[in-house]
């Protein structure tokens, strides 16, 4: 994985691993990899490592099991998908909407366009 400057990168580390919760790499009830081998793996600070994982224990995506490591929580999938629907509500949709509006875009033509690319994945 290239880091890139535009965000630190615990935030790129965390958002990583937000990703493979989503796509099903990382599995609910098993353990993500340490931060020894992630510090190792992308030759980052371990520090890095472990305040993005404990950004993950903080929004209930992973739990530390003493002696064991993190382990992504049962349910994580399923809270992931309910703030991204928020985050997509709250934030991407208004300047969505806005950007319609100031196209001067026809909602129902935008309506069907949406329907057709959801008819076609």
């Amino acid at each position: 994985m290239e880091w890139h400057d535009r965000q630190p990168i615990y935030l790129q580390l965390r958002e990583m691993v937000v990703a493979r919760v989503m796509d099903g790499s990382f599995a609910e009830g098993e353990a993500v990899p340490s931060v020894r081998q992630v510090s190792s793996d992308y030759q980052i600070n371990h520090l890095t490592v472990a305040r993005a994982y404990q950004e993950l224990v903080e929004m209930g995506l992973l739990e530390k099991r003493r002696g064991l490591g993190m382990f992504v929580v049962p349910g994580a999938r399923e809270l992931l998908t309910t703030m991204e629907k928020r985050k997509f509500i709250d934030h991407e949709l208004p300047a969505f909407a806005r950007r319609v509006q100031a196209l001067g875009l026809d909602l129902d033509e935008v309506a069907a366009l949406l329907h057709h690319m959801g008819d076609e994945s």
